[in-house]
């Protein structure tokens, strides 16, 4: 059949999306919550009526970046003018009615602003892209319910939740029914597919599943489910934490990541025939050798922490296996491996933990992974690794990043700014913040000991 011939003069293409004004109108919403995030990943937002989101559409909204945080800027500065993406629309009715969020470009004189995490991600995702493919990425998100004792000492929420082994206690899982399921029910209106609620392997410890999407829309998810969470149990008296490590004697909190790359609707990593027996194609093999090659480089992001290594190291928790990894390994459906394939179309992170930046995690696993595509790295057959132990604290996690150009490279992806060596400088600051204080254990061991 012969193509149809175009006009001399195309029409323009008109957008046939609801915009942001239409959306909001469409469900009653009065209050916007224009956010974006540091490279902490704190959510830094303002909130605009809607008689003002025209004006949000087309202007963006202002903010000091070096108040906001970690954002490589200085009080002397131009504003952070961020832009709404109305994909990110998200309608909260069941945090305040009336209320929605939507996920925000940040920008600076005009220009995407290279410290930001989402246009970061954004920069890599152009990168993968351009080398002919795009990605799925899933998360799953664990965090503590806590509160105070009459000492001040942070403890579960739940006095009750006492168990020697909690994980997946049915009796701990309803009495905080109310809270699980009013996240649920949020996750499920949105339209994420919430799958699975469950009590972990520490006391106070959840983690609830949605369904995977494409790496931007993933992490804005997490972000917002943070907050979600956050907000609604602050609603129960009642405090979440995506903390690392907040009990010493107990499972540490992760954000385990799963990743895929596609050709449009075809998934690249499942093969019929696979002699390794993982169900892997011979891409996804090389996918995975990127990702174990820069691993070290790559935990700086995964564990962004002091407290992030309390959960990486080896010693076990009250309830046996600290379920994080040590060792900078791949294997199939065995959780002791800092990459686990529980099947064949996937490769899940587990090196991540609940303190992560999304945007800046998912941006360095895809550079990682690309980086092993495009120089046909080999893995060996599992259970395989370069047999080296995850960066034993930030400092080391740092170290590694600065001599790592491919992560680097992914956290300057946007060009135009050294924000990986600006990220490494903070993450040692913060590690020789915390080694500087004088803590109660070292009174204990050292006060009389000489």
């Amino acid at each position: 059949m012969p193509t149809a011939q175009l006009p001399d003069t195309a029409a323009p293409v008109v957008s046939t999306s609801p915009t942001l004004a239409e959306r909001a109108a469409a469900d009653g919403v009065r209050f916007l919550l224009a956010t974006f995030v540091d490279l902490v990943g704190k959510p830094c937002s303002k909130l605009v009526p809607v008689e003002s989101v025209e004006m949000l559409q087309t202007e963006g909204v202002g903010f000091a970046g070096y108040a906001a945080g970690l954002f490589g800027q200085t009080p002397a500065d131009p504003d952070v003018i961020v832009l709404p993406d109305p994909d990110s629309y998200t309608p909260l009715p069941f945090v305040r009615p009336g209320l929605a969020l939507v996920h925000c470009d940040p920008t600076v004189n005009g220009a995407p602003w290279p410290f930001a995490p989402r246009v970061i991600l954004r920069a890599v995702l152009d990168r993968l892209a351009a080398a002919g493919y795009t990605a799925q990425a899933g998360g799953e998100a664990e965090y503590f319910l806590v509160g105070r004792d009459d000492d001040g000492r942070i403890v579960p929420a739940d006095r009750l939740d006492v168990s020697s082994s909690p994980c997946y206690d049915a009796r701990s899982l309803t009495r905080m029914y109310d809270h699980l399921t009013e996240v649920s029910q949020a996750l499920n209106a949105l339209g994420w597919c919430n799958y699975a609620n469950d009590h972990e392997d520490g006391n106070g410890q959840f983690e609830q599943n949605f369904r995977h999407a494409d790496p931007l829309t993933t992490a804005d998810r997490l972000i917002t489910f943070r907050y979600l969470v956050h907000v609604l149990a602050e609603r129960r008296g009642m405090t979440a934490t995506f903390m690392p490590k907040p009990f010493t004697h107990s499972t540490g909190t992760g954000l385990h990541l799963h990743l895929s790359l596609w050709d449009g609707p075809t998934p690249l990593f499942p093969a019929d025939v696979d002699p390794r027996g993982l169900g892997l194609s011979p891409l996804a093999y090389r996918f995975v050798a990127g990702l174990l090659e820069h691993a070290p480089a790559l935990q700086a992001v995964l564990g962004p922490t002091v407290n992030s290594y309390k959960r990486t190291a080896p010693a076990a928790g009250a309830h046996g296996p600290s379920w994080a990894p040590h060792t900078v390994t791949y294997g199939g459906n065995d959780r002791t491996h800092l990459l686990r394939i529980p099947e064949g179309n996937r490769v899940e992170v587990r090196a991540g933990d609940g303190a992560a930046n999304p945007y800046l995690a998912l941006a360095a696993l895809l550079a990682a992974g690309l980086d092993g595509v495009e120089r046909e790295l080999d893995p060996g057959d599992p259970p395989n690794g370069p047999g080296i132990g995850v960066p034993p604290t930030l400092l080391h996690a740092a170290q590694a990043l600065t001599g790592d150009a491919v992560v680097r490279g992914a956290l300057d992806a946007a060009g135009g700014a050294d924000v990986s060596g600006y990220y490494a400088a903070a993450k040692r600051e913060e590690f020789l913040t915390w080694h500087s204080q004088v803590t109660a254990a070292e009174i204990d061991q050292y006060l009389t000991a000489f």
